[in-house]
């Protein structure tokens, strides 16, 4: 058995989660999922506290071309940000961060300008998260938490860095497409005042040497991302 454990400064500091909602069917999205990849790059690199999760949606595989990395649950929860922002659309690239902002995926500017105000806000939530892997098709990932309330849950996201998708149909014909983050496994349970355990099965294609596990305390009413920890897997 091996354990893994994210090195960090300090839990309860501040910290920017950037969600993108993305497809490989969409010609938009790619400029996008390179922004998404500079961001998760920078991040390792610089040991910033900037968390990004690529969600892609299957709402565009009707044209020709199914993401591989698609799932409907994720056109779901984008479908949820809106209706609790009282959006009329939902479309593709969007970028989310921390719950709150949402926007075009493609304006860097505006990725920057949220995150940076994100990481001057203090958090009330504090999570540890730390990952048993036994070598199966399962983790077993335990943690704990500080400051959540009843009615909040905790979300588990399992993703995955390094991917290249050569597209062969649909509007990025003949593009290959570099992802990073892309989110391979993602389950939501209620927050516990103690410290708990879960087993999440994980894809049997997945390169664990590439891959992370993003755990995030969020109000499931609002959206808000109250706080969050990651560790390697």
């Amino acid at each position: 058995m091996s354990q893994a454990h994210a090195e960090r400064t300090d839990g309860s500091a501040p910290f920017a989660l950037v969600e993108l909602y993305t497809s490989e069917g969409c010609s938009s999205c790619p400029p996008a999922d390179r922004i998404l990849q500079q961001l998760t790059r920078e991040a390792r690199d610089k040991d910033l506290r900037v968390f990004t999760l690529s969600f892609h949606v299957d709402y565009w595989n009707y044209l020709g071309w199914r993401d591989p990395f698609s799932q409907a649950s994720f056109s779901d929860r984008q479908r949820r940000f809106a209706q609790i922002t009282r959006s009329s659309t939902v479309y593709t690239p969007q970028m989310i961060v921390n719950g709150e902002h949402g926007f075009g995926g493609y304006r860097a500017d505006q990725a920057e300008q949220f995150i940076q105000q994100a990481l001057s806000e203090p958090t009330g939530v504090t999570v540890d998260v730390a990952v048993n892997d036994q070598g199966g098709d399962s983790i077993v990932i335990t943690y704990s938490t500080s400051g959540a309330r009843a009615g909040q849950v905790i979300n588990f996201a399992v993703v995955e860095r390094g991917l290249a998708v050569d597209v062969s149909r649909g509007e990025n014909a003949g593009r290959r497409i570099e992802h990073e983050n892309v989110v391979r496994v993602f389950e939501t349970f209620e927050v516990k005042d103690k410290a708990e355990a879960v087993v999440l099965k994980l894809p049997a294609a997945m390169d664990r040497s590439n891959s992370s596990v993003i755990a995030y305390v969020q109000d499931p009413a609002t959206f808000d991302v109250l706080g969050v920890d990651a560790v390697d897997l």
